[in-house]
C-alpha cells in the first residue's frame, strides 16, 4: 500500500511515524482507553515500541497504522489500523482503534470508519472488510452494529489478554454488496 492520507472536515488519517511518539503518548495516557485492548500505551516506552512496530509492519505490508488527527484541535487523538491484509483475496480488517476519551461520543470515530471503509471499497475494490471486538466491550459492539456491519459470530476463547484472562472475539463484516447501503446510511444518518 502506498502513502495513504484520508480526510474530511472532522478528521485527518495519515500513516504513523516516529515523530508522532510524543503526541501519541500524550493522547494515550488515560488508562480507560486500554480496558478492552490488547495493547496498553499508557507509558512512553510502550508508545515507542508500538510506533516502531507499526512503522516496520507497514514496510513489510503486514499492517497499516494511521494516526487520527482531530481537525478541530489539530492534535492526534488516537490511532486506527488496516490489519490482516490479504489483498490477493480482496479483504482486510479495520481494527486496533483507540481514541482519547476527549473525543468519545463525538463524530470522530464514525468519520474515521467512513473514510476507511470508503477507501477499502472504492479505492482498493475489496470484497470484505472485517471488524472485531471483545465480548465484554458492549460499547464497541453497538458502535460497529450502528454503522451497518453484520455480526458473524463469536470466536470463543480466542485471545489471552495481557492480564491472563481469556477474551472471546465478536466478529463483524461488511461486504462489497452491502457497501452502497452502508455508505448511504453514513451520509444520511451517521455523519
Amino acid at each position: 500500500m502506498e502513502h495513504i492520507i484520508l480526510e474530511n472536515d472532522i478528521v485527518l488519517l495519515r500513516p504513523i511515524e516516529s515523530e508522532d511518539i510524543e503526541a501519541i503518548a500524550e493522547a494515550a495516557k488515560d488508562e480507560r482507553i486500554w480496558e478492552h485492548m490488547q495493547v496498553d500505551l499508557a507509558t512512553k516506552e510502550a508508545v515507542e515500541k508500538y510506533v516502531g512496530k507499526a512503522v516496520q509492519e507497514r514496510k513489510e505490508q503486514v499492517s497499516y497504522v494511521f494516526v487520527i488527527i482531530h481537525k478541530k484541535t489539530n492534535r492526534i487523538v488516537g490511532c486506527t489500523s488496516f490489519l490482516d491484509l490479504v489483498l490477493d483475496h480482496k479483504r482486510l480488517e479495520i481494527g486496533g482503534t483507540w481514541l482519547n476519551p476527549s473525543v468519545w461520543r463525538t463524530p470522530v470515530n464514525t468519520n474515521c470508519k467512513y473514510l476507511l471503509l470508503s477507501y477499502c471499497f472504492e479505492q482498493l475494490q475489496l470484497n470484505r472488510v472485517q471488524l472485531k471486538t471483545a465480548h465484554t466491550n458492549k460499547k464497541s459492539q453497538r458502535a460497529i452494529e450502528r454503522i451497518g456491519a453484520t455480526k458473524e459470530g463469536v470466536l470463543r476463547n480466542h485471545i489471552i489478554r495481557p492480564n491472563g484472562t481469556i477474551r472471546h472475539t465478536v466478529m463483524y463484516s461488511i461486504i462489497k454488496e452491502e457497501w452502497p447501503a452502508v455508505k448511504e446510511r453514513f451520509l444520511h444518518e451517521l455523519l
